[in-house]
């Protein structure tokens, strides 16, 4: 029975705070045991043999997560199995699982005590702003990287607008052949949107990135807003896409995205830009033979997309690839995205000599480490972002040295590529 305010006696409010105290301290150590064993269930693969179809729904049954939910769980049980300050700190309670969500994004063994400095008091909020903008490895006071930064979609709808939309991604998730997360899924939606043209010949929508000559860093036009992309969103449209050069500048970008552009002197006045010819980037007789002979879906074993899909220079451009049919393969948006950031490759000569593997060297679509993929994803965007090429990254990383018997850390594997790449500049240099 409840009593109103002036009837609980004066401590009465103390120990309904010490009792939420001793629930928060209690439910740290149960997230951080929860995680664990989530991780260890998964491992073991327990909804296989209790017959679940699969671990999502195994895990709702059991605790009526969602989907996303179950994810970000098992996302942050990993990542604490390489990050022991933040793991003792949840099971303190000295940090809340939703501020250790945030935290995981971008902290690494050797940041770990500095995003936790920084992280003290601050809500979940405040944590997830901070975070915003930073990559895996780099610490809090590091300059923000836009295009790293994510955005948050919020709509209110009617409940006609909102079954239609949930039976709009139910069909991209179908039509892809597996599963696509928000990301992937709202971003063909948007591509299917921004349809273009019909014919095979030309890249199936039309988006505008400026791109400077000189650093190589991409924005692209959202209605008046501009927005940084990553290194990989530039490589897809370099795959396949219609380029506009700009006379006397930069190809594909206006005289006011960089400064130095058009001028001969400290002082000068940047040349007038004058268009020039839109071109493909490949050739269209070419790409409609790609197309036809991959019958327009993805070639990824077990997808099935055969909507709005791109062209794919198995070689890129930049490595010596060239324009032939041999080294073009037809990917979904996501599978094309997936390869330049680095989750997934693609090799050979398509189209029956073609081989495919998760980021950790395993076979796609079979057993993946997890740890192991998300860190050589990890490490190859950020080797990226420091402007190496693709194919040069992806061979030192398969160079650089791991020890088995140790869990792969992002640190020592950036270390080890970074190595790599350094000698064969000075190499190269000499």
């Amino acid at each position: 029975m409840m009593t109103s305010d002036h009837e609980l006696p004066s401590t009465a409010w103390q120990q309904v705070h010490e009792g939420l105290v001793q629930l928060a301290k209690s439910r740290g150590g149960f997230d951080l045991e929860e995680g664990q064993r989530l991780r260890a269930a998964l491992l073991a693969s327990v909804h296989v043999r209790l017959g679940y179809g699969s671990f999502v729904e195994y895990i709702e049954r059991l605790f009526g997560y969602s989907p996303r939910l179950t994810y970000e769980k098992l996302r942050v049980a990993e990542a604490l199995e390489a990050l022991p300050e933040l793991a003792t700190a949840l099971g303190d309670a000295r940090l809340s699982w939703s501020v250790l969500r945030e935290l995981t994004r971008v902290a690494t063994a050797e940041t770990e005590h500095e995003w936790l400095t920084v992280a003290a008091d601050l809500t979940a909020r405040r944590v997830q702003a901070l975070v915003s903008g930073h990559r895996p490895g780099s610490r809090p006071d590091a300059p923000r990287d836009e295009s790293a930064r994510r955005h948050v979609l919020r709509f209110e709808v009617s409940a006609e607008a909102f079954a239609a939309f949930r039976e709009a991604l139910a069909k991209l998730r179908r039509d892809a052949g597996g599963p696509l997360d928000d990301d992937a899924a709202l971003l063909l939606l948007a591509r299917q949107a921004l349809g273009g043209p019909l014919d095979d010949g030309r890249a199936s929508y039309q988006l505008a990135l400026m791109v400077c000559e000189t650093c190589r860093r991409a924005t692209q036009d959202a209605r008046g807003q501009v927005v940084a992309v990553g290194p990989e969103v530039l490589a897809m449209a370099e795959c396949d896409a219609q380029q506009v050069g700009v006379d006397g500048g930069v190809e594909g970008a206006t005289l006011d995205d960089c400064a130095h552009v058009g001028a001969s002197g400290d002082d000068a006045a940047p040349a007038p830009a004058r268009p020039a010819r839109a071109a493909q980037s490949i050739p269209p007789a070419l790409r409609r033979l790609v197309l036809r002979r991959d019958r327009h879906r993805c070639v990824f074993p077990g997808c099935a997309h055969a909507t709005f899909v791109d062209v794919h220079h198995v070689r890129s451009r930049a490595d010596g690839g060239l324009h032939t049919a041999e080294n073009l393969a037809t990917l979904c948006g996501a599978h094309h995205r997936a390869v330049h950031r680095g989750n997934v490759t693609v090799e050979g000569q398509a189209p029956a000599a073609l081989r495919f593997h998760h980021a950790d060297g395993s076979a796609y679509g079979g057993r993946v480490a997890p740890l192991a993929a998300d860190t050589q994803g990890c490490a190859f965007r950020a080797l990226r972002g420091l402007g190496f090429g693709e194919a040069e990254v992806r061979r030192a990383l398969s160079e650089a040295a791991h020890d088995p018997g140790e869990p792969m850390r992002f640190e020592s594997v950036l270390r080890g590529a970074l190595v790599r790449l350094t000698e064969r500049s000075v190499t190269r240099a000499a």
